[in-house]
């Protein structure tokens, strides 16, 4: 139940901390004295809109802060995965507004988003403004409370997620035909591309390979010669390197060196024995030396002649290779990429595009078929939906007229209206609430028959039956007894005096009738103070509470008979 509620800087409220009971409660006051003031605080904790507005001292932020106490263990689970503290079944639910329009949310005192805060607070209380009695015309709150009725969350659920499978399939077909339709009208020119690319038939490194090759053979005359020519100057006969590198190991091979040897070179002879020394190498060795130089000189010489003999001046395939590369930067240019190598990838993306487009055709039947397997499946799952809520429409019916009738309705007949329309996110179901509230009347939509009074009767006689439903802890009624009066009115109080008894009811109220049932009362009142007018509420004491109520029977000049019809009315009830 709201145990406690604290409003700070919010409108004509400056301060206001009151205390609640359980049973029913009283709120009174005249018009305009901020009876709607209390409710739209209310309403904040709620996820209503936060105005900067409201702000009453124009500086501070405005506060608006409710405990809840007895909550019922089954929410525990929602505390827990919004990793909020489970204070044994109690709950501060806060909302702040700056300035500058900035608004918190706080649970136990934790910053939260809004959507966690309302999510909590719906399961908490109920605020039934004058405004919810329009909203019962909407198809959707009227379908929402069969809902309630049939008790149908699990079907509704399983509806769902067969639902959201069902759009996600119709979207990747609407996708894909439009990719195909989209890809079809370029596949022509990306066919003709790729039948290019293919005839080019580019190869990774190809274009340079032959850029080398056209270098090779643009020059290859010039080659031959060089090379020719550097061999001639090794090996030429008479002139050649190697001819004279010859005289000069025939002129050295006969020469005794021993000449040439040091001190040390004689003394390790005479230690050795001529016949060692002779097996150790003899410096400077110029025999040796020059017969090797002789060697690897030959075999440069037989390597330049081999290659001189190998290059043959190729017109015909110069001609090929310069071709080859014309294609190549012809077609770098003409398909717009950076260089050859994003010719390749160029041919492979287009490839893969056209086999796309091929076998997306033979994929579509595929996702059609299991699109249309899908709707089959949905068109199951919704009348099981469509059952479950003509079950309860007839249950809710006779519920409601059972209910509404004592109170002055007593020719009231309630039915429920079924249109089959378009899937949708919450069925295939279409309702509309219909009433004659007349024996002659034929029955049609609430909206269009139905007067002030009857709609007040009929809200509150289904909030009766739904917030038992819904197991509601708390729930406000703002002025659900307009349009009524004497026995009626009566009766509407008797009702929610049944209701206290199972859950906290607070009622705003203009109706003697329905305030003497109270269990409790809070009259709310304006006050003008030095440059400004602020709203206050107080809990009425039992004098208070009688002249309070006698004041609302009379007017502002309470009589003696006045006072007496309200002690007559409050007997009993205190």
């Amino acid at each position: 139940m709201l145990e406690k509620l604290t409003i700070r800087n919010y409108a004509l409220i400056d301060s206001l901390e009151l205390d609640f009971h359980d049973g029913l409660t009283i709120l009174t006051g005249e018009t305009g004295a901020g009876k709607s003031i209390m409710l739209g605080a209310l309403s904040l904790l709620l996820g209503g809109r936060a105005d900067t507005r409201v702000i009453s001292d124009g500086g501070s932020k405005s506060i608006v802060e409710a405990l809840f106490t007895g909550i019922d263990e089954g929410l525990k689970e929602y505390f827990d995965r919004n990793d909020l503290e489970w204070n044994g079944g109690e709950a501060i639910v806060r909302r702040e507004i700056a300035q500058n329009g900035r608004s918190r949310a706080f649970i136990n005192d934790r910053p939260v988003t809004l959507g966690i805060l309302s999510q909590l607070a719906e399961q908490l209380i109920d605020i039934h403004s004058q405004h919810a009695n329009a909203r019962i015309n909407d198809p959707q709150v009227q379908l929402e409370i069969i809902d309630v009725i049939a008790d149908n969350e699990s079907l509704r659920k399983d509806y769902l997620e067969e639902f959201a499978a069902y759009i996600n399939l119709r979207s990747r077909i609407h996708r894909m035909r439009e990719s195909i339709e989209k890809a079809k009208e370029n596949s022509e020119f990306m066919r003709f591309q790729l039948e290019q690319l293919n005839k080019l038939n580019p190869k990774k490194g190809e274009l340079e390979q032959i850029e080398a090759r056209f270098e090779l053979l643009s020059d290859a005359d010039e080659i031959k010669e060089r090379m020719s020519a550097a061999a001639s100057l090794i090996g030429g006969y008479d002139e050649g390197i190697l001819d004279r590198l010859g005289e000069a190991k025939s002129l050295i091979s006969g020469m005794d060196m021993r000449m040439f040897e040091g001190p040390d070179d004689a003394d390790r002879r005479e230690e050795d024995g001529e016949e060692n020394a002779r097996e150790e190498e003899r410096p400077p060795r110029m025999a040796e030396r020059l017969d090797s130089a002789f060697i690897e000189l030959k075999d440069i010489y037989e390597t330049l002649s081999d290659y001189a003999a190998s290059i043959e001046s190729d017109p015909m395939a110069l001609a090929k290779a310069s071709s080859r590369m014309n294609a190549y930067y012809e077609a770098v240019k003409r398909f717009r990429v950076k260089n050859a190598e994003e010719l390749v990838t160029l041919r492979d993306e287009l490839s893969e595009k056209l086999l796309s487009i091929d076998e997306g055709d033979s994929e579509l039947p595929e996702l059609e078929k299991a699109y249309k397997a899908k709707g089959k499946v949905l068109k199951e799952r919704a009348d099981l939906l469509t059952a479950s809520r003509h079950h309860a429409a007839e249950e809710f019916a006779a519920l409601l007229n059972d209910t509404a009738r004592p109170l002055g309705l007593k020719n009231m007949e309630f039915s429920v209206g079924f249109q089959l329309g378009k899937l949708s996110s919450s069925g295939q179901d279409r309702v509309e609430f219909l009433c004659a509230f007349n024996k002659n009347q034929s029955a049609g939509p609430v909206a269009k028959i139905a007067s002030g009074g009857e709609i007040s009767r009929l809200m509150l006689s289904m909030k009766r039956i739904l917030a038992s439903r819904m197991n509601l802890p708390t729930i406000i009624f703002d002025e659900v007894d307009t349009g009524v009066s004497g026995e009626i009115a009566d009766k509407m109080g008797d009702m929610m005096v049944e209701m206290s008894r199972s859950m906290q009811v607070l009622t705003i109220t203009h109706l003697p009738q329905v305030a003497a049932k109270g269990r409790s009362h809070f009259k709310v009142y304006k006050n003008d103070g030095a440059g400004r007018t602020n709203t206050h509420v107080r809990e009425l004491k039992e004098e208070e509470r009688i002249r309070e109520i006698a004041g609302m029977m009379s007017g502002s000049n309470v009589s003696d008979a006045a006072l007496d019809n309200a002690r007559t009315l409050l007997k009993g009830d205190l």
